[in-house]
């Protein structure tokens, strides 16, 4: 049994601003608009899958009408231990109300989403399988329900100055994509297929569907964010091919010591993506 979640509470901390730079305030509007205004007695009940610390809760609600309740679910029961929600308000600045439900995704009931006015959820798509997507979708056409998936990885990186050796960043980034891909105790993740993947289930099922360029834009002010990324980008790469190790060790400390030296530049694609019943 997977969790809807994969990492820490430290990561999520540390990639935050830079996810609410980049999250579509254009699919956000779109989404509010579908929305129709609450009332004190029956408030708008927002679902968010793979919740984690409530970082989209905190950048999305403040955008939508409310009254608003949140249903926060999540399979891991540490990470929700550090949910911060104390600040969070609505468009007309209430605070919003959340539950939280720990709960693996392959267990999400297909009913999970009735009465909802909308499901979200972060960086989510690309780590599941295309089967949980199908359950998701599935779940969301059952109940009507709008849904706004913020920050899926496509795949595609850019870093800046260019490399000398740009073959082996080019390698790097095709073993990184397959690592995404890969079959991993029986499931094999969506990787960089996933926002195409849900957004054919959902035309499918004949609703609407927008996406948006959602990328990072990494500069000198996020050094520690670079860091930590050019980390675990290399460190899959090297995981799925390991003959890519000595090469990219020397990699790494170059632009290790371009970020140290405030010249690196990255850009780091994702992908929003906003679905609503014809």
């Amino acid at each position: 049994m997977t969790s809807i979640s994969t990492t820490t509470a430290d990561w999520l901390a540390l990639r935050a601003p830079a996810d609410d730079d980049a999250r579509s305030g254009d699919l956000a509007r779109e989404l509010a608009r579908l929305l129709a205004p609450g009332s004190t007695s029956a408030p708008l009940v927002l679902h968010d899958l793979g919740a984690g610390t409530g970082s989209m809760t905190r950048w999305l609600a403040p955008r939508l009408p409310g009254p608003q309740r949140w249903v926060l679910r999540d399979g891991d029961a540490d990470i929700v231990e550090h949910l911060d929600l104390c600040t969070v308000v609505d468009a007309a600045g209430s605070p919003v109300v959340a539950d939280i439900v720990v709960e693996h995704l392959a267990s999400l009931p297909i009913d999970a989403f009735d009465g909802a006015a909308a499901v979200t959820a972060s960086a989510l798509l690309d780590v599941i399988t295309e089967a949980e997507a199908a359950h998701v979708v599935a779940a969301c056409v059952a109940a009507g329900t709008p849904v706004l998936f913020s920050l899926s990885v496509t795949g595609a990186v850019r870093l800046r100055p260019a490399e000398r050796h740009g073959a082996l960043e080019r390698a790097i980034e095709s073993a990184f994509n397959e690592h995404q891909r890969r079959e991993a105790s029986g499931r094999r993740m969506l990787g960089p297929a996933a926002v195409a993947v849900v957004q054919a289930a959902f035309a499918d099922a004949g609703w609407n569907v927008r996406t948006a360029a959602t990328p990072w834009r990494l500069a000198r002010h996020d050094t520690a964010l670079m860091g930590e990324w050019l980390d675990g980008w290399i460190g899959a790469a090297v995981e799925q091919q390991p003959e890519l190790g000595p090469d990219a060790a020397g990699y790494r400390e170059r632009r290790l010591a371009e970020a140290a030296a405030g010249r690196l530049r990255v850009t780091v694609s994702h992908e929003d993506l906003l679905a609503w019943p014809r």
